[in-house]
């Protein structure tokens, strides 16, 4: 056993990161249907080919109408107009309508040839087949004209916009079924640890159950990522090899990756791969490490839970959200907030503080703890204490990462 002889900082574990990503670049696009697109990245623009909408429409209920016969119109000067049918949306009127005629008309509905305007129906009453308008409409008013949505060939999303639910209702709306999004990276989560039960197994004598899978899997789904199950791998370097050379994009490989005599996983990279980072000044997540096997990324990151969700955020939640199109930057709303007390740290360390925060006050949790996973389901987010800083006075007024 031995410690680490020299620690890589945050900025260069990241700036060797994002180097290597572009060699990655996106990956492949796919296509996917409509009610599985919303949170995807699309791959390619799209334009719309043709005019939304694509005919005049009545954005009202009420009397389609010629508007300037209904010039003088009010409560005390009742104009009448004849009713000569019914317009329903996808059932358009189907005749012209003439002089001095009105058609009953539904939201959504077609104009009927020979009218401009929709009176709304509460501006009207009717008496049988006589409407009497109550105030007048201008040409125009109350009806969705031809393109006013979308004219044909106009940019309707851009390459690279995670989809809202919204953005796949307007791609539905101009007949898109299939929508070009780029592939979710695969990341294969292999677990090593001889004392580790499967997840979700009540702890027996020293032995305890895996809470880093589930929890890497949620946070790889989480940044648009596939998790795959790599299964518990014991302390055994060749099952460990055969686990990192399962398919994959990225290679997430949680414990044993210290310095420790059962640390095989960095000596592995380093002899069969490549192992570019090992060891980071930062706390919790100093034993984490990062480099390639077989040409893909694989993240080293300790056994520890918050250790691991450390190094996750800092770094192979990077990898993922960059390969699959998304920000790179955490996926965490941010919120200012005035320490209750001090927080203490390290000058050359990044210090990762969990802390609990109410009416914008922020009480420190823990910077250590490494094994406490409590203290982040504790937490209402975290703080970053950079490298270069002795910690923050109390009352400072600091940027907290909110994790809802």
């Amino acid at each position: 056993m031995r410690g680490f002889a020299a620690r890589s900082t945050v900025a260069e574990a990241w700036s060797w990161l994002d180097a290597a990503l572009p060699s990655f670049d996106h990956l492949n696009s796919e296509d996917v249907g409509l009610w599985e697109a919303a949170g995807r990245v699309l791959a390619r623009g799209i334009t719309s080919p043709f005019h939304v909408p694509a005919f005049p429409r009545s954005m009202m209920d009420g009397y389609a109408v010629r508007g300037e016969e209904t010039y003088g119109a009010s409560p005390y000067n009742r104009l009448p107009l004849k009713v000569v049918g019914r317009c329903l949306p996808g059932k358009p009127f189907d005749r012209a309508v003439a002089a001095g005629q009105a058609v009953q008309i539904m939201t959504g509905a077609p104009l009927p040839e020979g009218t401009d305007a929709v009176v709304p129906v509460e501006q009207t009453e009717r008496d049988g087949e006589t409407v009497y308008v109550l105030d007048p409409v201008s040409p125009g008013k109350h009806v969705g004209q031809v393109g006013e949505d979308l004219r044909t060939g106009a940019v309707v999303l851009s390459a690279g916009r995670r989809l809202r639910p919204q953005d796949v209702g307007l791609l539905s709306s101009i007949g898109i079924s299939r929508v070009p999004v780029i592939r979710q990276p695969v990341v294969r989560i292999v677990i090593t640890g001889n004392e580790l039960l499967p997840a979700g197994t009540p702890p027996e004598g020293v032995r305890i159950a895996d809470a880093n899978g589930p929890m890497l899997a949620a946070l790889v789904q989480r940044d648009g990522g596939r998790p795959v199950d790599g299964g518990l791998v014991g302390d055994d370097p060749e099952a460990i090899a055969r686990a990192l050379d399962e398919p994959a994009d990225v290679l997430l490989v949680s414990g044993g990756s210290s310095v420790g005599s059962e640390d095989f996983v960095p000596r592995l990279l380093a002899e069969r791969g490549e192992l570019a980072v090992h060891g980071i000044a930062m706390r919790p997540s100093s034993p984490a490490g990062m480099g390639r096997w077989g040409g893909r990324l694989v993240f080293l990151l300790p056994g520890n839970p918050v250790s691991c969700l450390c190094a996750y955020d800092f770094f192979a939640g990077r990898a993922i959200r960059g390969l699959g199109g998304r920000s790179k930057e955490w996926p965490y709303r941010k919120r200012q907030v005035v320490l209750a007390r001090k927080l203490a740290s390290t000058v050359g360390r990044v210090d990762y503080a969990r802390v609990t925060i109410h009416d914008d006050v922020a009480e420190p949790l823990a910077i250590g703890g490494a094994s406490i996973l409590s203290s982040t389901t504790r937490a209402d987010g975290f703080v970053v204490v950079p490298a270069d800083q002795e910690g923050y006075p109390a009352g400072a007024t600091v940027e907290a990462w909110l994790y809802d």
